[in-house]
């Protein structure tokens, strides 16, 4: 004979195995935890390729700021050196032609060692990255030109480079000093009064 009792067993855990079949309030079917992930993945994908751009940039930026030191690192010292180097050029300007042309051989070694230094000066320089110009005859740029007076002439063209007073050094692609020059301006006419008549 069964047992009164079995049946209800049966009924009452029917319901618990009807509940446990049917996703919860909170819970998710498969196909929308698919999309989920799916989203999540797509969401890490455009995070990483984000974070490679960025790496990429500061890869790039560093492998720049360490040329730029390589290259402009000396600035400091160079411009120091450039004073050793007017100097020099000072003194071969006022020793000129005459101590060459005189019979003293111990102003003759002295003026050519002056010579010797300041080549090789400029040679050191150069072989940092600093190199000299002189822009006579060139037009007038501000970015490399500094103006020290306004020269009349009638020989150039105003707003050309007429005279260099102190010459110029770049260092890469930077200006380390400006030239020091004089600006041609246009020659004043003449006027009437001047046509030699007293």
């Amino acid at each position: 004979m069964s047992d009164p009792n079995a049946d209800n067993d049966t009924v009452a855990t029917q319901p618990a195995a009807d509940a446990a079949a049917a996703p919860a309030s909170g819970e998710m079917v498969p196909a929308e935890q698919v999309k989920a992930a799916l989203e999540a993945a797509a969401d890490f994908k455009d995070r990483l390729l984000r974070t490679m751009a960025e790496m990429e940039n500061l890869r790039k930026r560093t492998e720049r700021e360490v040329a730029d030191a390589k290259t402009y690192g000396v600035t400091g010292f160079a411009r120091d050196v450039l004073q050793v180097a007017d100097n020099m050029h000072r003194a071969l300007e006022a020793a000129g032609p005459a101590i060459r042309e005189s019979g003293d051989a111990t102003a003759k070694t002295l003026l050519e060692g002056i010579e010797l230094t300041d080549r090789e000066l400029v040679k050191i320089l150069h072989k940092n990255g600093v190199r000299k110009f002189s822009p006579e005859g060139e037009k007038f740029d501000p970015n490399l030109h500094q103006a020290m007076y306004e020269m009349p002439t009638a020989e150039l063209p105003p707003g050309t480079v007429a005279q260099v007073v102190q010459a110029g050094y770049m260092i890469g692609e930077r200006v380390l000093r400006p030239a020091m020059v004089a600006v041609a301006k246009a020659a004043p006419k003449p006027s009437a009064n001047d046509n030699g008549e007293d």
